[in-house]
């Protein structure tokens, strides 16, 4: 009787691959901290702050505890406040709207457009006249439109601060996260395309004013020992932390090209299924592809073929926020017609730094054998 070999199976990411072509300058600078014993602070969380603010293109960087700290302490440090209304598209991870419930304010969903699935101006522009503040989600890799919605911030008044957790590298016209808002917030969570060995964020801007507020908020409000002006929060990017992050910033530009490039063959393997629609990028985006996301109907059916078959797909994001129940309340009667559907379709292929082209060609085969049965 013949048995069917077991598939080699491949990850959704792999992480070790990046571990291991850093670990050398990751393990000297560990020593280095060990031996000084400067746990919090020291110059290599200030010398991460400076490298990171320059690959950004922004004048500060404020290193912080996590990506869900950063937007919340950047909505903060813009004066959002108790009440305000913060919108936000209905296609992103749940800690945006965390963020802007943790510092007082009510989420506003947006739906999002249906070809690149970024917030949509045009919706943006229905709740503008409500909002002190909009959050737009640079998802996948890509940026939300950003000139669009810049406009329509302008004419009613609206602070802009981009969520920027996913497109760390990733520019619209030459200009990257952090200059379009008064502030962009990231977060340095494993998976990212620039990832911390825990959790780790940071927030950018180009503001002093701002960036001194972030300092004081993550730091308990204080700007020297026991002097607390105002009332923060205990947020401060880890040191050895730091230490992998700026390690890792070394080679982000050469592996953020590496997933562009896995990018590109997907598109090329992919290009002749048509039950399997395939991302896009944004006039004007230079895509770092943190995720590469199909769509396809009966997504649950082929998903499960995939990851019986040895292929480590996944879902983002599997609910929109407003179908969440920690979230239900702030969505409108109506709905998001074009999220709502994009739930049920997204599908996320393996794609890190790293993968090879034989891994690539065998997702590609078991994702048409899985659409074959099940589309």
């Amino acid at each position: 009787m013949n048995e069917r070999a077991i598939p080699v199976s491949i990850p959704l990411v792999d992480l070790g691959l990046q571990r291991d072509r850093i670990a050398a300058e990751v393990e000297e600078g560990f020593a280095r901290v060990l031996a000084k014993t400067a746990f919090i602070g020291g110059p290599d969380v200030t010398a991460f702050e400076e490298e990171f603010a320059a690959f950004t293109g922004t004048a500060h960087c404020v290193g912080v505890a996590n990506g869900t700290d950063a937007i919340e302490l950047a909505l903060r440090a813009a004066g959002i406040r108790d009440g305000d209304h913060v919108a936000l598209p209905a296609n992103t991870f749940v800690a945006t709207a965390e963020a802007a419930v943790r510092a007082g304010a009510v989420p506003v969903p947006v739906d999002v457009d249906p070809a690149h699935l970024l917030i949509d101006a045009d919706e943006f522009a229905h709740v503008a006249s409500r909002c002190r503040a909009v959050l737009p989600v640079h998802l996948f890799g890509q940026l939300a439109p950003m000139n669009a919605i810049r406009a329509v911030a302008a004419q009613h008044d609206v602070i802009v601060i981009e969520d920027a957790a996913q497109c760390q590298g990733a520019t619209q016209n030459g200009t990257g996260m952090g200059g379009f808002g008064v502030a962009a917030a990231t977060s340095f969570y494993p998976g990212k395309n620039l990832g911390a060995f825990g959790d780790a964020g940071a927030v950018v801007t180009q503001d002093e004013e701002i960036a001194h507020k972030l300092r004081l908020l993550a730091n308990h409000g204080s700007d020297k020992k026991y002097s607390h002006p105002v009332l923060g929060f205990n947020s401060r990017l880890d040191t050895l932390q730091a230490v992998v992050l700026r390690a890792k910033l070394k080679q982000l530009a050469a592996w953020n090209k590496e997933r562009s490039a896995a990018a590109d063959l997907y598109a090329e393997l992919l290009a002749d299924v048509s039950e399997v629609r395939l991302p896009g990028v944004a006039d004007g985006n230079e895509h770092v592809w943190h995720l590469y996301v199909v769509r396809v109907r009966n997504r649950d059916m082929v998903l499960k073929h995939l990851n019986d078959n040895g292929v480590g797909a996944g879902i983002h994001y599997p609910t929109p926020v407003h179908h969440t129940g920690a979230f239900a309340k702030y969505g409108r009667p109506e709905g998001y017609p074009v999220a709502e559907q994009a739930a049920d379709e997204i599908l996320s292929l393996p794609l890190y730094p790293g993968i090879t082209r034989e891994q690539q060609e065998r997702v590609a085969a078991v994702l048409k054998e899985a659409v074959a049965a099940h589309v």
